[in-house]
């Protein structure tokens, strides 16, 4: 198994940068969520979604990878973001109903 030793390492050291980027997409999101709320925006418009979705799944085609893959991963992805954002609003405006 120490033939496999030096594979493993490669990927987890891109496990690491891909939790590393999700990380910072979250950072951005509790921006976004202090913006929306502020505005009256919703967490989830579907017209971004749906654009998100697409534009990575056509990287992931022009790049040789399933753009099927990268769509089902996305749609994950998204969804529990715009959860996370819903939550993040909520909690902003629970605490400014109750100061």
């Amino acid at each position: 198994m120490d033939v496999l030793k030096p594979y493993r390492k490669r990927i987890d050291d891109l496990d690491d940068q891909i939790v590393d980027l999700l990380v910072r997409r979250l950072d951005i999101i509790e921006e976004v969520a202090a913006i929306k709320e502020a505005r009256g925006i919703p967490a989830v418009l579907e017209d971004r979604v749906e654009e998100v979705r697409e534009r990575c799944a056509a990287r992931a085609a022009a790049q040789g990878l399933d753009p099927e893959l990268v769509r089902r991963l996305y749609t994950v992805l998204i969804c529990w973001c715009c959860d996370y954002e819903q939550d993040l609003m909520d909690q902003e405006r629970d605490h400014l109903e109750r100061a």
